[in-house]
């Protein structure tokens, strides 16, 4: 488990952790500011795209083998990256490395479900999401730190003393299952590749095309669409689908495949949200700034050491609502900041979240996967995690976007008050006969209105993530409940 556990978390942080060397490869690899942003957005692309594929990989090739050739490449590719020369090298190296991640979630899921008996699983599934919900938090945290004082070569390179130990222990104990062969349904995983691979690349480069106002984005929507619709129709009349039918039309999984796009929503895209806000509003360090993130991991924990002891006991229906409606409780703390607050009610209100978060996630996997077969346990994960990356996707571009047109919204109302009547101290008209000092005092002046509209903007998106959260709460009637067997998920046969 432990040894697993080090594959996730040497994953799942890596979707974060180079996020904040970015400013620092653009200098070393010679790139601009646009076409830097491709070492994220290759990873993120390539990472979609493979993740279908993992359950029939698994089976062909065998769990343990599989499990072994995902880590032992993502390591690899790892150390390509750290020690990449240029942009495309850079790129070319994030591809593979996102390949390997798709495959390392997904199994390690399925393989502590599968080592574990059905009385351990909700234990099982509580230590792995611990990895999943707070690694991806203390992700910038770890690369802020390592950047300032080392590298951002570093920031790739963390993960060999992390990396070989766990591939060495998992050559050594890891068991496998017997391989499987089924048929591959080449068409559906081309149009659910393509499909998706358009909606991360109108996703990740929607800001910057301007939207709709760019034939690339209409293109990139069209194709997205088209692929997906042709693989829906597909799935419901092909003999051998990519994914199982009876998999997406059972009510728990489809439900919670709901459920995991909102958490992208909610712990992934606000990790990318918050970081930015406390440097550039409140001033403070990448060091300081990772640790007010932390009480949401803390949060996390302390959850779920508590749901661990109620699962089995209460309906997890119920924890599920709950922690959203915690979560949802949390984000209008948040609109309530101000910029005069301190690191206190940042920390309560981050608390507050990750506990939230924490009371849902493991409910919402034993619910899901109460009702597969061990068949359908490779499968199924590899869609949860899918769903998660597809939620944090379109939670970064949608509350990216709301930020970048809210502040120009905002900073244009509050410039068009500033007039000699409310600035009684200082003639506006008359600031340029100051020399540099009426033009220091007007370039404070609208650092100070930056400021204020970036931080309307900031409680905008807040209350926009609060309605979403408590949008979704109802859909809890959705679910059945996981039967259990003397306080215990039942197995998973």
């Amino acid at each position: 488990m432990i040894a697993v556990m080090g594959a996730s978390v040497m994953q799942f942080l890596d979707a974060t952790i180079a996020n904040v060397a970015i400013p620092h490869m653009q200098t070393s690899l010679g790139a601009t500011f646009e076409s830097v942003t491709w070492v994220l957005t290759s990873f993120i692309i390539a990472s979609a795209v493979a993740t279908p594929l993992t359950g029939w990989l698994s089976d062909r090739i065998g769990s343990r083998r599989f499990f072994l050739m995902a880590v032992a490449g993502f390591l690899v590719a790892s150390m390509l990256c750290g020690a990449a020369q240029n942009l495309g090298q850079m790129v070319a190296f994030r591809i593979i490395q996102g390949i390997f991640a798709a495959f390392i979630g997904p199994v390690s899921q399925t393989i502590l479900l599968d080592i574990n008996p059905p009385s351990r699983h909700a234990k099982a599934m509580s230590i792995w999401g611990m990895g999943v919900m707070i690694a991806p938090i203390m992700g910038p945290m770890i690369g802020g730190w390592l950047t300032e004082n080392y590298n951002w070569r570093w920031v790739f390179y963390i993960n060999i003393p992390i990396g070989l130990p766990t591939l060495a222990v998992l050559w050594w104990l890891l068991p496998g299952r017997k391989i499987r062969i089924r048929p591959l349904d080449y068409w559906g995983f081309a149009l659910f590749a393509l499909g998706l691979g358009a909606l991360q690349l109108m996703l990740d480069r929607g800001q910057h095309q301007d939207w709709f106002e760019s034939w690339e984005i209409w293109i990139e929507l069209g194709v997205c669409i088209a692929a997906l619709w042709m693989f829906a129709v597909h799935t419901v009349t092909a003999k051998h689908p990519l994914f199982d039918r009876a998999m997406l039309f059972n009510r728990n999984f489809a439900t919670a495949l709901v459920f995991m796009v909102v958490m992208g929503v909610v712990m992934i895209a606000l990790s990318a949200l918050l970081p930015p806000m406390f440097q550039n509003i409140y001033g403070y360090s990448v060091l300081d700034t990772g640790i007010l993130l932390a009480p949401r991991g803390i949060g996390v924990l302390m959850a779920m050491v508590i749901v661990g002891r109620l699962v089995g006991r209460v309906d997890g229906r119920i924890l599920i609502g709950v922690g959203y409606a915690i979560a949802a409780f949390s984000l209008w703390i948040m609109t309530g900041w101000s910029l005069e607050i301190g690191a206190k009610q940042i920390v309560i209100a981050g608390l507050i979240q990750g506990m939230g978060m924490g009371l849902t996630f493991m409910p919402m996997n034993m619910i899901a996967f109460s009702s597969l077969t061990l068949a359908h346990r490779t499968d199924g994960a590899s869609l949860m995690n899918l769903m998660r990356s597809v939620g944090a996707s379109m939670g970064i571009s949608l509350i990216t976007t709301m930020l970048a047109r809210n502040i120009q919204t905002s900073h244009a109302d509050m410039a068009a008050k500033v007039t000699p009547y409310n600035i009684p101290t200082m003639d506006l008209s008359r600031a340029d006969r100051l020399g540099e000092y009426g033009e220091a005092a007007l370039r404070m002046l609208d650092l100070e209105i930056n400021r204020q509209a970036a931080m309307i903007a900031y409680l905008d998106d807040f209350w926009m993530m609060m309605w979403v959260v408590l949008i979704f709460v109802p859909m809890v009637i959705f679910l059945r409940p996981a039967p259990t067997t003397n306080g215990a998920p039942p197995p998973m046969e």
